[in-house]
């Protein structure tokens, strides 16, 4: 019997109706492998993790363009260990300025990811965190 698949879910809080890059990325992760689940546009941070919850993921990937990523994230943060998804990883992607990525990986943030990133990095990442 064949290892289980990571599953990640990508999803986009808050109001931003950009997708392209998480659509990239959820593409990217299913290539080498993982089980990807995406959540489309404009999700609470409640809908995030319940999806978090139903799907049984590893990780939640969390693209944010809007700048809304200091009110939704602890928010989701919050929420998953509420809900008994401690050992869920949490990475970051969009915009973030350089002073707030401290301040997220001090919540709970195991990553953040900013434009241009590579995304064999982020599989490289993902593979050595989440233990299947």
């Amino acid at each position: 019997m064949g290892e289980r698949k990571i599953r990640v879910l990508i999803a986009k809080p808050g109001l931003d109706g950009h997708d392209r890059g998480a659509k990239v990325i959820a593409r990217t992760l299913r290539d080498a492998g993982f089980e990807v689940i995406y959540t489309g546009l404009r999700q609470t941070p409640e809908m995030i993790v319940e999806a978090a919850l139903q799907e049984d993921v590893d990780v939640i990937g969390l693209s944010i363009l809007s700048g809304a990523h200091m009110a939704l994230t602890p928010r989701i943060v919050e929420l998953m260990r509420t809900s008994g998804l401690e050992d869920v990883k949490l990475l970051v992607g969009g915009i973030i300025p350089e002073e707030d990525i401290s301040k997220l990986k001090e919540i709970g943030v195991n990553a953040v990811f900013g434009p241009g990133a590579n995304s064999e990095d982020i599989v490289k990442f993902i593979n050595e965190i989440v233990v299947v």
